[in-house]
């Protein structure tokens, strides 16, 4: 059974989500103006199967940079897509762009 990824609707939803989820989080931001779109639905499915391959050591979450701006903000997120995986809250890696699968699970390597 497929991991679900989580999508917050606001700020608090996504500090819920990260105090919940008891493993590493991989929050993605993605933006919904038009150079964005394209290369952020990819990332839904690219982030997708990892959630899967990688479910109960990894929580996924899509967070839109528009209804979540303090995380954006707090993440230093400056473009859509970008990753941070988080750790007991804390940032430990941060990337940006569109990324294959191979490319997400190497930004994972020795994190999980």
């Amino acid at each position: 059974m497929a991991q679900r990824v989580h999508r917050p609707r606001e700020d608090a939803e996504f500090d819920f989500i990260l105090k919940m989820s008891g493993v590493p989080v991989l929050a993605y931001f993605i933006g919904t103006w038009p150079k964005a779109i394209e290369p952020c639905r990819l990332m839904d499915l690219v982030v997708g199967g990892i959630a899967e391959d990688c479910s109960g050591r990894l929580t996924a979450v899509r967070a839109d940079i528009t209804r979540c701006p303090a995380a954006t903000e707090r993440y230093g997120i400056t473009g859509a897509p970008s990753y941070v995986l988080l750790k007991e809250g804390e940032a430990v890696a941060h990337g940006t762009g569109p990324m294959t699968s191979a490319e997400v699970r190497t930004f994972l390597d020795g994190h999980l």
